[in-house]
């Protein structure tokens, strides 16, 4: 298996919504986004696949030095090698990566976030610095772009935070700010337990609000010229989009289910969103 097949697999075993989008871009485009996603998903399975934190800190200490070598022209790991060829070309940095990297850090360093400044902080880096890689591969010319990449990636994450509520529990982990679970009257013990309530449904339309907020201020943010460059960006908007309309529709049953689209939808969703930007 080469390089690229490795990733290719990845990204296609995992159902995420950012496979569909990739499937419309140009061969050098796809393979370099496709190892960008490969990449991610080591470092989050890092996280979310090993229970012992000691072992994910020194799993992702060793990304930390395979990043190191891949841009010592030395990479081992198959999605680094896969990297390789698109870091001059599109403008992916050791810094970026790291970001991302500190972003999974921060998931082993804490479970709770007091406020929504230091949840933005954590969705900067597991999503809007993979934004801001993915704009530098899909292409653009206005600087501008780089703000619409940022704040499409947090409102990405905001959504999979309302999505995965649940499940996200079950690993002990609230990603709703402590200070609007008091705001709103949810106690953190009725997450962790599956309690419903009105004042649950309430904190979770005020973080829906938030999410479409985001994505209301990135498509402001997108210049005119880069639209079509971004197409793949925003088929993924239209995906996630989708996903939280359902969420909402289903009036935030999220601590019990987790919503998703059937692959069907999720590309019908990408041609028709493809064809009319």
């Amino acid at each position: 298996m080469t390089p690229d097949e490795y990733c290719k697999d990845k990204a296609a075993s995992s159902g995420s919504s950012f496979y569909y989008s990739f499937l419309f871009l140009p061969p050098e485009r796809r393979r370099a986004i496709t190892a960008l996603y490969a990449f991610c998903r080591e470092v989050d399975d890092v996280v979310d696949e090993t229970d012992d934190p000691q072992i994910a800190r020194t799993k992702l200490a060793w990304w930390r030095n395979e990043v190191a070598n891949l841009f010592a022209g030395k990479p081992q790991h198959p999605v680094t090698r896969a990297l390789e060829p698109a870091l001059q070309p599109f403008g992916i940095t050791a810094v970026r990566l790291n970001e991302i990297i500190d972003g999974m850090q921060m998931d082993l360093d804490q479970s709770r976030y007091l406020d929504f400044k230091g949840l933005e902080t954590y969705c900067y880096h597991v999503a809007g610095v993979v934004g801001l890689l993915a704009a530098g591969i899909f292409g653009y010319r206005n600087l501008r772009t780089l703000e619409y990449a940022k704040e499409l990636g947090i409102a990405f994450q905001l959504t999979n935070i309302i999505r995965d509520v649940g499940d996200d529990a079950r690993r002990n982990r609230i990603y709703l700010p402590m200070d609007e679970l008091k705001k709103f009257g949810v106690p953190a013990s009725d997450i962790l337990n599956s309690r419903y309530s009105d004042n649950f449904t309430q904190l979770m339309r005020f973080q829906a609000d938030r999410a479409r907020a985001f994505y209301a201020s990135a498509f402001a943010a997108l210049p005119e010229e880069d639209r079509r460059e971004q197409r793949a960006g925003l088929i993924m908007a239209a995906i996630y989009g989708a996903v939280l309309d359902e969420v909402e529709a289903d009036g935030f049953k999220v601590l019990t289910q987790r919503t998703s689209l059937t692959p069907m939808r999720k590309l019908w969703i990408a041609i028709r969103t493809w064809l009319k930007t």
